[in-house]
């Protein structure tokens, strides 16, 4: 891995938070529904957020672990 990168560490929380804020929106908008289209633009953002971070910390995981071997 690269000396300036994040440590597999580093990736694994960001993953888990990603993931567990990917399950809070899921869980507020299956709870409250959308409620007009600023909630629709804040899911959407927060999606692709959340969603962009834990493809990336995933891919960076599964990367890093076919290089240390």
């Amino acid at each position: 891995m690269s000396r300036f990168g994040p440590t597999r560490g580093e990736l694994k929380l960001r993953l888990a938070i990603s993931l567990l804020g990917l399950g809070l929106l899921t869980g507020a908008y299956a709870f409250n529904g959308i409620g007009g289209i600023a909630s629709l633009e804040i899911g959407i953002i927060g999606a692709a957020f959340f969603g962009g971070s834990a493809i990336w910390s995933a891919r960076r995981l599964w990367q890093t672990k076919e290089t240390d071997t």
